[in-house]
């Protein structure tokens, strides 16, 4: 890459790429846009495989891993919402992703049912320890 895209120009053109399509690395089978339920296409709809390329926030591509993550279970939102829990194979970090319309139902149901993952509630800035 050129010296001039750095920062956010850089960024810019990732998230050009997000709803590209692109060819799974478990299945080998194209992969297109979802059609509905999402801006990010992060797992093929055939396999439910992923690769670990988004950081700290979905579709920012910012993963240095990117190994792949295998499909270790799905579980319900509050809301109702589907999403299944990705592990990778690289790193072991564990991912969720919402499941998109086009996903292979079949495959969803042969996925055994985990508990959803709990956020760490956030600490006050007086919580925080003092440095100096």
């Amino acid at each position: 890459m050129s010296r001039t895209f750095r920062g956010s120009d850089r960024r810019r053109l990732q998230f050009q790429s997000l709803t590209g399509e692109f060819r799974c690395r478990r299945c080998r089978l194209m992969v297109f846009p979802p059609p509905s339920g999402g801006r990010h296409r992060n797992h093929c709809p055939y396999c439910l495989w992923s690769r670990h390329v988004d950081g700290r926030v979905p579709g920012d591509r910012a993963s240095d891993c990117g190994s792949g993550m295998e499909p270790v279970g799905t579980f319900h939102r509050p809301n109702g919402e589907q999403v299944v829990l990705h592990s990778c194979l690289g790193c072991r970090i564990d991912r969720h992703c919402r499941v998109a319309a086009d996903d292979d139902q079949a495959l969803l149901m042969w996925l055994p049912v985990v508990a959803a993952p709990t956020r760490p509630a956030a600490a006050s800035w007086e919580q925080l320890p003092r440095v100096g």
